[in-house]
This record gives structure tokens, sequence and C-alpha cells, in this order.
């Protein structure tokens, strides 16, 4: 089966979150991608969505799972319960930790003997008291995967992660611009990214995922940056559709799609870049100005005078200002 379950030992303090619970249930189920998550980094004029996004969004098909078996727990042994997937401040990979499903890797995620790097998380907050399980040990030896894969270096050192670099931060929460020192480092990424996860050893022991609606949706494996690009609200409200992708927002996931036409030393996406210098979101243009100055430099050039003088926002305005010193 993909689903594991089993009673975490009392870490994380889920008590400051519900001062009744007594133990806490975790579960995951197996999301393993059926081809390799790396190749599509080679293909520079498509964009790379992580694997989990792929598909349906998790967060509601999982919950739908812990609410079944929280309902099944507290008829059977009594209690209260509460469940929570990603929607609270629940340290969901040091409790699962701690729960026996794996062991929190030099990359800060959770790694399974059984599934590798590619699980999601619930937990069940329960009023009863359940014996906890055994904690499993950490397996990662002296490998160093995972740090070294990392394209913006996010860990200063092992189990310890610096957000602020991290792809997957950058192209998901970050609103604003992304550092410009951080663009040419982030390749093709356009939401997400699971270079740490990817090259673990223990995913030689990984299973592709057998939950149909965790299925890669055809249509995302290796998008082309041109037609991501040409993305209005509607159209990427559409394509995202039940996906966790439409977290993002359109801009925010246009603006990823600049970086890695910017990146592509594609002279065929130039047009793409050009006509979103006259976006109406500020973090489109700027991204725009960006990309354009990465593949033509000297076409930008040509359209600076205008474009600077019509530019009301500072933001854009910073990004003409920073490609006209390179």
């Amino acid at each position: 089966m993909d689903w594991m379950e089993t009673t975490a030992a009392r870490r994380g303090d889920p008590r400051a979150l519900w001062p009744e619970v007594h133990s806490v249930v975790m579960l995951g189920v197996n999301y393993g991608p059926d081809s390799n998550p790396l190749a599509i980094l080679q293909q520079r004029e498509r964009g790379a969505i992580s694997v989990y996004a792929q598909g349906e969004d998790y967060h509601e098909l999982i919950k739908k799972r812990l609410k079944t078996v929280a309902r099944w727990l507290a008829a059977n042994a009594g209690g209260d319960v509460k469940v929570f997937v990603d929607t609270a401040a629940v340290m969901e990979k040091l409790l699962a930790a701690s729960a026996g499903l794996g062991w929190q890797g030099k990359h800060t995620n959770l790694v399974s003997r059984e599934f590798g790097s590619w699980l999601f998380l619930g937990a069940i907050f329960t009023t009863l008291e359940l014996p906890p399980d055994a904690a499993e040990p950490d397996h990662c030896g002296t490998c160093r995967n995972c740090l070294d894969v990392c394209p913006t270096a996010a860990f200063p050192e092992p189990y310890r992660l610096d957000a602020r670099r991290c792809i997957s931060y950058l192209t998901i929460e970050h609103k604003g611009p992304i550092d410009r020192e951080l663009r040419p480092l982030m390749g093709n990424h356009i939401y997400g990214c699971d270079d740490c996860l990817a090259v673990c050893p223990w995913n030689k022991f990984a299973q592709a995922g057998r939950e149909a609606k965790l299925a890669a949706r055809d249509a995302l494996r290796a998008p082309k940056l041109a037609e991501l690009s040409r993305l209005d609200d509607t159209a990427f409200r559409a394509l995202f559709a039940k996906t966790a992708v439409k977290r993002a927002g359109r801009d925010r996931f246009v603006r990823n799609v600049l970086i890695a036409i910017g990146n592509s030393g594609d002279a065929a996406l130039v047009p793409d870049a050009e006509r979103l210098l006259d976006d109406n979101s500020p973090l489109v243009r700027g991204a725009a100005v960006w990309a354009l100055g990465q593949l033509d430099p000297r076409r930008l050039a040509a359209l600076a005078p205008s474009h600077r003088a019509a530019e009301a926002d500072p933001s854009v305005a910073e990004e003409w200002s920073a490609a006209a010193t390179t």
C-alpha cells in the first residue's frame, strides 16, 4: 500500500496548536515519479515543474483521507481528533521522523527507506493516549548528493536550509522580483525544485505512485516556455485548475517563466520576452526586462528609451537601470 500509518512521539510540541492533544498520528502517501525529474533540466526551452505539482493538489486528496482515518479512530477508540495537511504550523517532517516514517535528510526533507524522497505528509491530532512508535535513525551517512546538487547553494551546512536561496521558495512563495544574483542559477525551474530529492541514493528503493489523481498531467510534464509566457489570468487558471501551481498566481508564475526564458539561450524566445515588456503586471514587466537583456541585449537597448520614459513603477525602473549597466 502507498499509505503508512504510525503514532508520533511528542516532539515539536503539537500542544501549542491544540492544548488537549495527547498523541499525533502521522501518515504519508507516496507520489514517486514515473520518470527521472532531472531530465527536463536539459530541455531549456521547456519549463520544469516540481513532480508534486504536476497532478492534482495533494492537500484536498490527503485531507479527505485523513478525515476518513480520523473518523474511524474516533468511532472505534473515542477521543477528539483534528487533521492537518500544511494548514497550520505543524512540524510534519520532525513528527514523521519521530513516528518512524523516515528521517530528515541533509536536505531537511523526509527520506523513507521504502519510498525514498517522495512522500506527502499529513497529521491527525487526537486526545487519545496512544503508544509512540520508535523513531527512524538517520541513514544519510557521508553522502552529500543533495547538498552538492543545489543550483543556488541553499544549504550552508548539512541539515540546514537557507530558504532565501531555495528555488522552491523563490518560485512559489516569494512575491517580489527575485534577486538578480540568483536568476541565472535557476535554469528552467518555473515552479518548485526536485533536484535535492531526485539525487538521493535511497530513491533506488522508490516506487512510482499509484494514486491516479496525483499522476502527472501530460500538459505539465514538459510545457513549452513560449506557450506558458502567453498565459493571461483566465488561461492560467484553466491550465492549472485543481493543481498546486494555482497558488502562485499568474503574475508570479509568468515571472518564473521569464527567468527560465532568460536562461534558455534560445533566440526564438526573444519575441515572447519583448511582448511582456508591456504586460499589466510590474512583476512581469521587470522580469521581461531581465530576460530580454539575457537573450538580446542590443534589442533591449533599442527599446529602452521609450519604455523607460513610460515606466512608472519603481521596481521595473530599477530593472531598466540595472540592465543599462550590464
